[in-house]
């Protein structure tokens, strides 16, 4: 059994995956992919295809590369499955890289994330309970913003580090180097001098910013004189 998620739902195909194995009364399922907008609705109609008779879902988490807040909903699901079968058992294990970053964010058990549920209804909104998980959604939320951030600028980025190694020979970490001391001198984002330095590099490019030229020039003299 395998469902995967549509393009309207994820922008994109197979966003994520879930294959499966049924065997007799347990249901072994492996998530591949990424825990976004749509995973809950894949994970639903997975559950929904397996026989009644199943009194054990494993999924194995290790193959999920990425997730953001769309991965509570995920649990939710997995959640509201358990419940309705008083019966069936439910795990999730192999959480690890940037998902177990989330659940730890979240306030929930990395080893068993179900343990915990996501929401708590029976919280007054102004608990204190209410108020530190409103607080950790905060900062679930803006990690997850800035790993998207740092996804966009890669390409750029890479670029930039390219162009800095063709022209004063360092070396791929020495140009990250570069690169980062540069935006911390002027006080630019990273991907703001990066796209700065891939622009000015083209044949009818601008120069970088006075201030920006400035940075680099000094960035380059430290890099040349280590």
């Amino acid at each position: 059994m395998t469902s995967a998620a549509s393009p309207h739902l994820t922008g994109g195909l197979n966003t994520l995956v879930i294959s499966g194995r049924v065997d007799a009364d347990r249901a072994e399922l492996t998530p591949r992919g990424e825990l976004v907008q749509g995973c809950a609705d894949i994970l639903a109609r997975t559950l929904a295809e397996l026989p009644a008779t199943i009194t054990r879902v494993e999924l194995d988490m290790g193959r999920v590369h990425f997730m953001d807040t769309a991965g509570l909903r995920f649990l939710d699901v997995l959640g509201d499955y358990g419940r309705q079968r008083a019966t069936t058992t439910i795990t999730t294990t192999n959480w690890n890289g940037q998902p177990r970053r989330i659940l730890e964010l979240a306030g929930l058990d990395t080893t068993d994330p179900l343990r915990t549920a996501p929401h708590d209804p029976a919280a007054s909104p102004l608990s204190a309970v209410a108020l530190e998980r409103a607080e950790r959604l905060h900062v679930l939320q803006s990690e997850v913003e800035q790993l998207r951030q740092a996804i966009a600028s890669r390409p750029v980025i890479d670029q930039a580090r390219g162009i800095l190694m063709a022209t004063h020979g360092c070396t791929s970490d020495q140009a990250w180097h570069i690169l980062r001391e540069t935006s911390q001198l002027s006080n630019t984002k990273l991907r703001d001098v990066a796209a700065a330095v891939t622009a000015s590099a083209q044949s009818d490019g601008p120069p970088p910013p006075p201030e920006l030229r400035t940075a680099l020039n000094k960035a380059l003299t430290r890099h040349h004189h280590n």
